[in-house]
């Protein structure tokens, strides 16, 4: 039988449809249409595998260069025909950029798609995609597709639960849109990685992006990496210095550990969010800005404005979208692939005779829930490569998940009934049996959901208004503050 491609089609062309239909259709090859980069992009990057995408002409005018970008992140340049009229020479520049070498006429010949299919068919050592997309079996379930996704500095992006595909499929949509974005999740899950693939994905990927992390700094301190100062500004300041605003211009700005940074500055860097405007500290002069923020923090931002420790103006400036890192115990069939790909980069000063993780390991791996999420997983492989030493790490994990389970049996305690109650006085010691009840459920909830209250209402399945007022009456607080981190 030979061999079935899947061709992807983005066309608008009804004519140019048909043909696709009548010649690679009826040659039993599957064909998925799509009327729309965006929606092609979606589609690839929820696990659509494509042999062979036919694009209209039309649609390289006018989009978002990183769209084309995108697209061959997923598919080699040599898979891409561009379908055209005679006369259309103007999707020339986009595919001499990019590499895209093939090319049809419109009205589409059946002898013209017949060669291109066989040339398809007969070329089977083609070119690996520019990005890692793989099949992980993982202990006790299906196969399970993985993206990875390089990024500056070492860093790279990795998808391989439902969960991280469709943040993947949010950035491809939010990274063209120059907007804020709010990145809220716990310390260590990788809000960083998701603003430096936001960056990457923009119109500004050519331009500076940078980090501040506004929690290590005192404000003080802050303002002046933000606004930068004049020489004479304050003891010290022997020379003039741009801040951060003025290095990152016409690029992007992470903001990292916002939910920490004091009122006055809230109020500063809402000003700069609203007219772009800001000035040098000891400068009259008003200087403008264009750049992109992105925000993130590990704090829960509703809990904090009620408390007032964070302006709800600045919030509403900063979240026009907001993307939610799970947690890694929220992501288990992640561990043995995030686990391969920090023993393969591990750098070569610390050589390691380890090739690979035992199944035992990476199992008892997915046991844990990694409280310090995917920092935490990449200290142990680290750890673990450098000493050589797996019954060692097997016996370290599996005090980890032992310690684990003993804290979840006794994190609630058991709610005490007296032996015996007067008869006069069940109906208020009913009550209190039930408040208690339901004060423990509520707050085995919030911990569960990180404090999050709108997921936590919803699993619940109360109203978040209810919540808000139950955690008022009943005193409910975090059991453990968060600590700041990326």
């Amino acid at each position: 039988m030979l061999q079935q491609l899947t061709v992807l089609s983005i066309v608008r062309d009804g004519d140019a449809l048909a043909s696709i239909s009548a010649v690679i259709g009826d040659e039993g090859h599957e064909i998925v249409s799509s009327q729309n980069l965006g929606e092609a992009l979606q589609m690839l990057s929820n696990g659509l595998s494509a042999d062979l995408v036919l694009m209209d002409a039309r649609l390289c005018h006018g989009v978002c260069p990183q769209y084309i970008e995108t697209l061959l992140q997923f598919v080699n340049p040599n898979d891409v025909c561009i379908l055209s009229s005679l006369s259309d020479h103007s999707w020339r520049p986009v595919a001499n950029k990019h590499g895209i070498t093939s090319h049809l006429i419109k009205p589409l010949m059946r002898h013209d798609l017949e060669e291109l299919v066989t040339a398809h068919l007969s070329n089977s050592c083609r070119n690996e995609k520019v990005t890692s997309t793989r099949q992980e079996t993982l202990p006790g379930s299906t196969a399970t597709r993985c993206h990875i996704e390089e990024l500056t500095d070492g860093r790279y992006f990795l998808a391989g639960s439902p969960a991280m595909h469709e943040i993947y499929r949010q950035i491809l949509i939010l990274a063209p849109v120059d907007v804020p974005v709010l990145i809220l999740g716990e310390s260590g899950v990788g809000k960083e990685v998701i603003a430096a693939l936001l960056h990457k994905h923009s119109a500004r990927a050519r331009q500076m992006f940078m980090n501040l992390n506004c929690a290590a700094l005192p404000s003080e301190l802050l303002e002046s990496e933000l606004f930068g100062y004049q020489k004479g500004a304050f003891t010290g300041a022997h020379k003039d210095k741009p801040g951060r605003f003025e290095a990152a211009n016409n690029g992007t700005l992470l903001l990292d550990e916002i939910g920490e940074m004091g009122a006055a500055m809230q109020a500063k860097l809402l000003h700069v969010l609203q007219d772009g405007h800001y000035s040098r500290l000891g400068s009259q002069v008003s200087m403008r800005t264009n750049v992109r923020i992105l925000a993130a923090t590990n704090v829960d931002i509703e809990s904090a404005i009620l408390t007032h420790k964070f302006r709800e103006d600045l919030y509403y400036r900063l979240n026009a979208f907001t993307i939610h890192v799970p947690a890694l115990r929220n992501r288990r069939e992640e561990i043995p692939m995030l686990m391969e790909e920090m023993l393969r980069r591990i750098p070569r000063e610390h050589a390691t005779t380890i090739s690979a993780f035992s199944s035992e390991l990476t199992e008892l791996a997915m046991h844990y829930s990694w409280p310090g999420n995917v920092r935490e997983l990449n200290n142990f492989v680290t750890r673990t490569a450098i000493l050589q030493d797996i019954p060692e790490a097997m016996r370290e994990l599996q005090s980890r998940v032992d310690r684990q389970n003993n804290s979840s049996q006794t994190a609630t305690p058991a709610v005490v009934v007296p032996e015996m109650l007067p008869c006069n006085n069940m109906r208020s010691v009913v009550r209190d049996i039930k408040e208690k009840t339901e004060m423990h459920l509520i707050q085995d909830a919030l911990n569960a959901a990180g404090w999050n209250r709108r997921h936590a209402a919803r699993d619940l399945r109360i109203s978040y208004r209810a919540l808000l007022y139950k955690i008022q009456r009943y005193k409910l607080s975090p059991a453990v503050s968060h600590s700041p981190g990326v």
